[in-house]
């Protein structure tokens, strides 16, 4: 063993600070009948190997002894700490170590996130981005472009950028959207600029997109967004809030709920999942919250 590891310590210096001190000389003493000092060549009582394992020691240890000396800092006294100012302690302990304290964060700032957030109609995906805006203003939500007609109360280029079929395919044609889909026959697509205009700020961003367009930024960001499902506690209240939207003809009503209940069973491609139930808005929203600050705060290779 001690052949091995003396073998391993002269290829990789850095392994004498750590396994050194926790192997006495007298441990290799005893591999031999005679006294260290004493050994000048190999004998009956010392075999060549062993001689040669001592002979390492001893140029090993000469050597950590060097570097152990040549770390060591000025011997600088430090006040009692009872007695001196915090200023006074602080200037002495800096000697004693041989350099400042920084201020600078002990940590480097977390990458930016890119949260997509997804779900099959009716579970309140708008409901739900619309109230994480009023409690985390330092994140941007990227509008999604659509060729659909503006519902009432909804604003251009804040709820969506409105535009027509024609247009629509021709940001297709100039590579301006990272994905887009034909959803119950309209366009949606997310525009690429925003996305990049933002993370390189370092900005957090939240896209809301649709199942198909989740899927199709999976294969694109694969693990470098966080993808959360948003799903209704039931379907009944997913139906109700279908129907109280008063937005749909019975047609598309019918596929809509039809294409929902496909939907649920795509949860498993996503990272996290958060139930909107009915009147607990609060309860998910604090839910989504909760998932981007735990992101913030993972450890990453």
């Amino acid at each position: 063993m001690f052949r091995r590891l003396f073998r391993t310590s002269l290829s990789r210096p850095d392994l004498h600070q750590r396994y050194l001190l926790s192997i006495s000389y007298r441990h290799f003493q005893n591999t031999c009948a005679l006294p260290v000092p004493t050994l000048i060549s190999p004998s009956e009582t010392c075999s060549v190997e062993r001689f040669q394992d001592i002979q390492i020691f001893r140029r090993f240890s000469s050597l950590y002894s060097q570097k152990a000396h040549s770390r060591r800092h000025p011997s600088v006294s430090i006040p009692a700490v009872n007695r001196a100012g915090r200023s006074e302690l602080l200037r002495s302990l800096e000697s004693s170590l041989g350099s400042s304290f920084s201020s600078n964060s002990l940590l480097p700032n977390p990458n930016p996130l890119i949260i997509v957030i997804s779900g099959p109609s009716g579970v309140g995906k708008y409901t739900v981005i619309k109230k994480l805006k009023e409690t985390r203003e330092d994140l941007h939500f990227v509008v999604t472009a659509t060729s659909r007609a503006k519902r009432p109360g909804e604003i251009d280029g804040k709820d969506y950028y409105f535009v027509t079929k024609e247009e629509f395919l021709s940001m297709v044609e100039r590579d301006q959207l990272m994905e887009y889909a034909l959803v119950y026959g309209d366009y949606k697509g997310v525009p690429k600029q925003q996305i990049r205009d933002y993370v390189g700020k370092g900005h957090d961003i939240v896209l809301r997109v649709d199942i198909q367009g989740a899927q199709t930024l999976r294969r694109i960001l694969g693990k470098s967004a966080i993808f959360i499902f948003l799903v209704a506690e039931n379907e009944m209240t997913m139906a109700e809030r279908l129907v109280d939207r008063k937005t749909e003809t019975a047609e598309s009503l019918l596929v809509r709920v039809a294409s929902a209940r496909e939907e649920v069973k795509h949860v498993k491609w996503f990272d996290y999942v958060v139930v909107n139930a009915k009147g607990k808005l609060e309860n998910a929203v604090k839910q989504v919250e909760s998932i981007i600050d735990a992101e913030k705060a993972k450890v990453r290779p």
